[in-house]
């Protein structure tokens, strides 16, 4: 069975969409089966994987609110090489309409079911607040990737989304936990970020990835060619870094199962 993971963190700006869609093309490239779900309405996953939101046949509103069949939604010819299910404004209704929905917190989860065992990864780009959207990603994840810049406001709202996260867990998801914290658009010149790094580490020790993505230009650069890191300058510092992330959370993987098996 594929492991879903929701990459999430209510403070927006902190590279969210970013890793979504550079750690997808990253995880493809190691000929893993990989899906991408845009859950954010403002659908830059969508563009950044070269889909042209506004001229898709279905998005995650199809999904969620029409129950149209997942493989029915999902888009296969992106530039990362993984599949994707879209999103744009269409998405917004999306919230209003769930909340009239019977189990709402688990329509996701439902509509995902006959494809998990297709996909190595499923990744789930959330919107940046806490709504019936990101509650249904928690409700369908394994667990939630967290990227943060190592500033004082995203340290202390760290704080308040891991909170969060449990609280979610024990209403819709007994099973969720935290993959990683993943620290974005990192400057080691930057005194400030080195303190908030070591702060990281000490409070959440092995759950901080070893991998650090970097303030990178063509990282910034390559959504507007609608592509990911790696297809646009793959010798680029912030390609390399999504590289090394994909290789480490593949290899995490390895230790959990091991140490499940044992």
């Amino acid at each position: 069975m594929g492991k879903v993971i929701a990459i999430a963190n209510q403070k927006g700006g902190v590279g969210k969409t970013t890793t979504a869609v550079n750690v997808a093309a990253s995880m493809a490239a190691t000929r893993r089966k990989v899906l991408l779900i845009d859950l954010d309405p403002q659908g830059n996953a969508t563009m950044g994987s070269g889909v042209d939101k506004f001229d898709v046949d279905a998005t995650v509103y199809e999904l969620l609110i029409e129950d149209k069949p997942v493989k029915d939604v999902i888009v296969s010819n992106t530039t990362g090489k993984y599949d994707l299910i879209a999103a744009n404004g269409d998405v917004t209704a999306a919230e209003i309409k769930l909340m009239e929905l019977f189990a709402r917190e688990v329509r996701l989860r439902n509509a995902l079911a006959p494809v998990r065992d297709y996909y190595d990864y499923i990744f789930i780009d959330c919107p940046p607040s806490l709504s019936q959207l990101t509650v249904n990603a928690m409700a369908a994840a394994d667990s939630v990737l967290v990227p943060m810049q190592c500033e004082y406001y995203a340290l202390e709202g760290l704080t308040a989304l891991m909170d969060t996260i449990q609280k979610l867990a024990s209403v819709v998801n007994p099973a969720l936990k935290i993959e990683g914290v993943l620290r974005t658009m990192y400057d080691p010149r930057n005194r400030l970020a080195n303190d908030v790094s070591e702060q990281l580490k000490r409070h959440f020790g092995s759950q901080v990835y070893r991998t650090v993505i970097p303030r990178n230009v063509r990282l910034a650069e390559a959504p507007s060619f609608g592509t990911p890191a790696m297809y646009y300058e793959k010798s680029s510092t912030g390609a390399k870094a999504y590289l090394a992330l994909a290789g480490e959370i593949l290899r995490r993987g390895k230790e959990q199962q091991a140490q499940a098996a044992s």
